[in-house]
């Protein structure tokens, strides 16, 4: 059991959102001993599931509308299931800035030109509000930049790399999620088990990062020799 000074802290929210979480319904009621309200391992899995979906980029109504759809009555295994699937692949999470923000990471300034560079090499995405989301290729696309390469070459690259890494991912999760988490959610598990799962998930996904790296490196050189042969 936690007070909520404790839950926060565990959790690396403040107490005041941790408060206004719960005052919009998105943690269960916590239990009370006089006038002292205690919160369980139940609310610090949903604390966990937030995080993980406002890493993602959903606004606090679509998060909302995601826990409203897990049963209140949710095991802290099932919610730490769906944070497994959840956690975002990329270091740091989910994180928007102002265009002098965007210059000072970059450290230059960015001309029109570079902004739709880096939006072409799928290294930012520039948002309705004039802000702009930094995606995990922006460190690549501002090496990019350097590069007399014609923006077409780009915007091409760009939609080829993703349109095959959207598959690759789609396949891949449907395999984690058939061949990995349902085994394991039928299985009997203690409690040291359900610790090396999630450490195990954490290890799979930079494995999987490695292994994508490794694959189009082996694929490149293949097409490489078949072209030479030729």
């Amino acid at each position: 059991m936690y007070t909520v000074d404790e839950l926060a802290s565990i959790t690396g929210m403040t107490v005041r959102t941790t408060r206004y979480y719960a005052g919009l319904g998105l943690l269960p009621p916590p239990s009370r001993r006089g006038r002292m309200a205690y919160y369980s391992a139940q609310h610090r899995a949903r604390l966990e599931l937030i995080r993980a979906l406002q890493d993602h980029g959903f606004t606090l109504a679509a998060i909302e509308k995601y826990l409203a759809r897990i049963p209140v009555d949710a095991s802290v295994e099932d919610l730490a299931v769906q944070r497994a699937m959840l956690t975002s692949w990329k270091t740091g999470g989910h994180e928007v800035v102002t265009r002098r923000q965007l210059e000072t990471r970059a450290g230059r300034k960015l001309d029109d030109d570079a902004i739709d560079r880096l939006v072409a090499t799928l290294s930012i995405d520039r948002l309705e509000d004039g802000r702009f989301e930094l995606l995990p290729a922006f460190t690549v696309g501002l090496q990019v930049l350097d590069l007399p390469i014609p923006v077409d070459s780009m915007i091409a690259a760009g939609e080829a790399i993703n349109r095959h890494m959207v598959e690759l991912a789609d396949e891949l999760t449907a395999v984690l999620k058939d061949r990995v988490l349902v085994p394991y959610l039928e299985s009997p598990k203690s409690e040291a088990d359900k610790l090396q799962f999630e450490q195990t998930m954490a290890r799979l996904r930079q494995l999987t990062l490695e292994a994508v790296v490794s694959g189009f490196q082996r694929a490149a050189n293949q097409v490489i020799t078949r072209s030479l042969s030729r």
